[in-house]
């Protein structure tokens, strides 16, 4: 009895001993240049691919035509890449650096920093910039909820619903 306690407590051993190390996947923090309409040096162009490398801790990534394109999401960071629609989205939660504080900005204080905007609804406004357009959606307070950037203009912007 004795020899098949202890040769069951040697195989428990064995096992937990073979068991693998993992490193947990660590990412670049995020820095967003608003002006330049960039994320770490990329612009909204950048690909899937180069985003994986360079951020491998990513949340999901999909290719659903049908609905958005190709994208990759960041949700514990709040930040995604719609790549195949060529625009970038920053949530509320952004974990990161942004250069202009614009996240909880009030509506009618961005003009010194952006002008008028190009296009305005109830809930957002579209301003025209060096690279493509910058969209700000505002909450019920009227404050910046979620930014928007592409490298394309107003007329050919495509955002996922």
């Amino acid at each position: 009895m004795k020899t098949i306690c202890l040769a069951l407590a040697c195989l428990a051993f064995s096992t937990m001993s073979m068991a693998q190390l993992k490193a947990k996947v660590l990412c670049p923090a995020f820095d967003v240049d608003i002006l330049e309409g960039k994320v770490n040096g990329y612009k909204a162009t950048v690909g899937i691919g180069e985003l994986k490398n360079k951020f491998p801790c990513f949340t999901s990534a999909t290719n659903d035509s049908a609905k958005c394109g190709e994208a990759i999401y960041y949700k514990d960071k709040d930040i995604s890449f719609y790549t195949g629609r060529d625009y970038i989205e920053i949530g509320e939660k952004f974990k990161g650096k942004i250069s202009m504080p614009l996240i909880g900005a009030s509506r009618g204080s961005l003009f010194k920093y952006l002008g008028n905007p190009l296009m305005k609804d109830d809930t957002w406004d579209a301003f025209q910039t060096s690279y493509g357009t910058l969209v700000l959606h505002y909450n019920k307070a009227k404050k910046v909820r979620l930014i928007q950037f592409s490298t394309k203009g107003t007329s050919t912007l495509s955002l996922c619903e």
